[in-house]
């Protein structure tokens, strides 16, 4: 196990701790629809992360920057009791959880039939790095820095335009596109931030344009490279959000769209 994830883990069980001493709760208070029948204890070890539940602010604010919408497919990765499938599914969106603990999918499906979303809020009991991802407009999950790190190259090769939300921990040096938080009132733990990732198109390589030829290079969302016209060569400097490419070149400002191989402009 990594050394910086072994000190992550422990954090967790150490505020976890504090909490108890000050016998405060562990988390924000749980949603009324939680089931009795298996109480699931924060802390209580993972197949991959111990369990901390997101506090149902965060979890709003984690679907808010995802826009989730009925149109969207949404999966949480580590669902645990099920809240941001069940609140997901509350959105009209179709929602489907990966679970490895067996108890858990049999609460959160219980749930979600409490709140009369089982229709559009399902689980599996299975193992988050084999699920079958490609059907995700958008991704959610609470796990550490090296699972993430571990599933990023399958979230970089889902279609692009997926979102991706993370509850606190990042991708390395695959920079979010957006981080915000919920004020701590509203969140326990110090879990209190999110951070939105686009999954970009692969759009490195050439292209010629009207205004040249445009050699792009590509680190996730981020480009550089070179527009070439008339015998000149100046710098390029731009993003890729989804399949929508925005660069800079000589002074100018171009927007376009990758369509299959091709770079249309305009």
């Amino acid at each position: 196990m990594p050394a910086a994830a072994t000190v992550l883990r422990r954090a967790f069980l150490v505020v976890l701790s504090a909490f108890a001493a000050a016998g405060l709760p562990a988390c924000s208070k749980a949603p009324g629809w939680l089931s009795t029948e298996y109480e699931p204890v924060p802390g209580q070890p993972g197949k991959d992360v111990i369990w901390v539940p997101t506090s149902q602010a965060l979890v709003e604010k984690m679907l808010d920057m995802a826009e989730v919408t009925p149109k969207d497919y949404v999966m949480d990765l580590g669902s645990g009791d099920g809240r941001t499938v069940i609140a997901a599914a509350e959105r009209g969106a179709t929602a489907r959880g990966i679970e490895f603990n067996p108890d858990m999918v049999a609460l959160a499906r219980d749930s979600a039939m409490r709140e009369g979303v089982a229709d559009r809020a399902s689980f599996a009991k299975a193992d988050l790095f084999g699920a079958d991802l490609s059907r995700a407009s958008v991704i959610t999950m609470f796990l550490l820095p090296d699972i993430n790190l571990k599933l990023r190259p399958k979230l970089l090769a889902l279609k692009p335009g997926t979102r991706v939300v993370s509850n606190t921990f990042t991708m390395g040096d695959w920079e979010a596109d957006r981080t915000e938080s919920v004020a701590h009132q509203n969140c326990a733990g110090g879990w209190c931030s999110a951070h939105l990732w686009i999954v970009p198109a692969k759009v490195a390589g050439s292209y010629s344009l009207p205004q040249g030829k445009l050699v792009l290079r590509q680190k996730f969302q981020k480009l550089s490279g070179t527009l070439e016209s008339e015998g000149k060569s100046v710098p390029v400097d731009g993003t890729v959000r989804g399949s929508a490419i925005t660069f800079s070149a000589g002074g100018t400002t171009y927007r376009g769209r990758l369509k299959g191989k091709e770079l249309v402009l305009g």
